[in-house]
């Protein structure tokens, strides 16, 4: 992120250039109708309408055909939907934006379902024609692998990356987020060797036979090779966030987040809703230990950045890691040993102690919590650290967001409820590591509950879904069909007991969403007074269960204004 400090400098004088050629944002229509849709509101009002009345930016009427006589006039912009299902726009309840966009500098080495790479000897091969088209001393970064879904069922090694090539620091990033693959090259320039110690929540790993580094750096050991690795310039910066957009928009979008953030992020984000790169709303959380460090010491102040574009919201905490990384924190042992020992159940990144203390310091202070938890141990540290916070500082509604709440137990859900806390759930496991996870990682009877939405639903406690993109591909759709079907990528159903209804499941990227973060009155569902964030669909999910995923977005309307269009 070097680059990108030294390159807003460069950049803030295109900026002066785009003011003084007035680049501004589109206006939307002063008045507009939208007519003969299937309105989904996702408001108890009034559930179903066949049309939506817009001035400026704002919603003003939603009803029937005639109900909208009183809006149109002879400027009125009338769109008919011919039948078309109008929603409100989708809500990212978790994710990493512009990240979807890492294909502008680096290689895309996913597995199916997601990409095309099988093997090692495929990984390799691709790797060193990057590294071919490389300059020599510059990095070579590649993203998304999963050494569960290759052939080899294994990483990769520092050796085979050092025989891909010695010229070049070379770094792959797990699918999980949560590890990385370094050569020796990329290590050296880290300043990791074999006598650096472990990082506090973070394993170096060396082989145990030899000692010596084997390249895989889990959780906090990681950061240093990735900081490096993704050290931007500007420019690539701006192109991620004009691809990023580009793919959200595209799959109904209309607020991103940004969701582990520190102040270059937030500043580069903030030049590129000036420049108008992005029509999204972006949902701005920042890291506790870096931006969210420099707002509670009063270095950086929120309202300089806050636009009707850009809101900086809850405070980001990571409890734990990645449950297809074993770095997952249980209660009770992985189902598979992980490098065969029996009672391993992975490791908090934060030990209770320490996160109680970082959890109360940002509570006492009034900012929203996001944690991230994926094991039920780490759920159970993140509920004492909470609950002890809120004993010194109660509040009465924190909506303290407990971020992928995968391994959630049924009394962990509970005592959610009783405490103000709300999960968003990376449904999407279901579908990409079910069938993994069921085999491997947490064995049938807990990856029957993973993500247990139906069990939030039955305790009257409010949640969301996400997809941790680029975890996985932006598709809110295909997020709320895997709550709605539970199907793995194999196509066997994991946990039908935990299935919900398809409105429970759109709710939860809409006005659930939107209430989860503070913003329920300003958006996340068509209703008269808020802004006209909407989504059309090609048919309605309601009518289509079993496949309401493959339904294409017709249009992204944002504030008003058509960001982008099928037709």
């Amino acid at each position: 992120m070097k680059k990108i400090l030294w390159g807003l400098l460069v950049v803030s004088l295109v900026l002066l250039l785009a003011v003084y050629f007035k680049l501004q944002p589109e206006r939307p229509p002063q008045s507009q109708v939208f007519m003969n849709a299937r309105v989904l509101t996702m408001d108890p009002n009034l559930p179903v309408a066949e049309a939506v009345a817009v001035q400026d930016a704002r919603i003003v009427a939603v009803g029937s055909r005639d109900d909208m006589t009183p809006y149109i006039n002879a400027d009125t912009v009338i769109h008919d939907l011919n039948g078309k299902t109008l929603m409100p726009g989708f809500i990212d309840a978790h994710g990493h934006f512009p990240a979807s966009g890492l294909s502008v500098f680096g290689l895309d080495l996913n597995s199916p379902p997601i990409g095309n790479i099988s093997s090692m000897t495929e990984l390799l091969a691709r790797l060193t024609e990057k590294a071919a088209q490389t300059p020599e001393g510059e990095w070579v970064f590649g993203y998304g692998y999963d050494d569960t879904l290759l052939q080899d069922k294994r990483h990769p090694t520092r050796l085979e990356l050092d025989e891909v090539s010695s010229a070049h620091p070379i770094a792959i990033w797990h699918i999980s987020g949560h590890m990385l693959v370094a050569n020796s090259k990329a290590l050296a320039l880290a300043g990791i060797d074999e006598n650096t110690p472990n990082p506090e929540g973070g394993v170096i790993v060396k082989d145990p036979a030899s000692g010596e580094l084997t390249g895989l750096l889990e959780e906090e050991a990681r950061i240093p090779v990735l900081e490096m690795s993704m050290d931007l310039s500007v420019f690539q910066f701006l192109e991620m966030i004009k691809k990023a957009s580009v793919d959200y928009l595209a799959k109904g979008v209309t607020v991103a987040q940004s969701g582990a953030l520190d102040g270059t992020m937030m500043q580069g984000l903030w030049l590129a809703q000036k420049l108008n790169l992005s029509p999204l709303r972006l949902e701005l959380w920042p890291y506790y230990d870096s931006l969210g460090k420099e707002l509670i010491e009063g270095q950086k102040k929120a309202e300089d950045f806050e636009s009707d574009q850009l809101n900086l919201g809850a405070i980001k905490i990571t409890a734990d890691g990645s449950i297809q990384g074993f770095t997952g924190y249980l209660s009770k042992p992985y189902h598979t040993p992980y490098h065969g020992k029996d009672d391993y159940r992975g490791y908090p990144t934060i030990p209770r102690d320490e996160l109680t203390r970082i959890v109360t310091r940002f509570h006492k202070a009034g900012y929203q919590l996001a944690i991230h938890g994926n094991g039920d141990a780490s759920i159970d540290d993140i509920i004492h650290a909470f609950s002890e916070a809120q004993k010194t500082h109660f509040r009465e509604d924190p909506r303290l967001i407990l971020v992928h709440a995968q391994m959630a137990r049924e009394d962990q859900l509970l005592r959610m409820k009783e405490l103000g806390i709300t999960p968003t759930f990376f449904s999407a496991h279901t579908y990409y590591w079910g069938d993994r996870h069921r085999d491997i990682f947490m064995g049938p009877e807990r990856a029957a509950n993973m993500s247990p939405a139906k069990s939030a639903v039955d305790l009257g406690l409010r949640f969301t879904t996400h997809l941790d993109t680029p975890v996985v591909p932006m598709d809110p759709l295909m997020g709320a069909w895997t709550t709605v079907n539970r199907k793995t990528s194999s196509g066997k159903v994991i946990g039908p007991h935990q299935r919900i209804s398809v409105e429970q499941a759109l709710r939860a990227i809409t006005i659930d969403a939107a209430w989860q973060i503070f913003r329920e009155d300003e958006i996340g569902s068509v209703t008269p007074g808020k802004l006209a964030d909407l989504v059309v669909l090609e048919r309605d999910p309601l009518s289509h269960p079993k496949t309401f995923n493959d339904i294409p977005v017709m249009r992204t309307v944002i504030g008003g204004v058509t960001v982008y269009s099928r037709d």
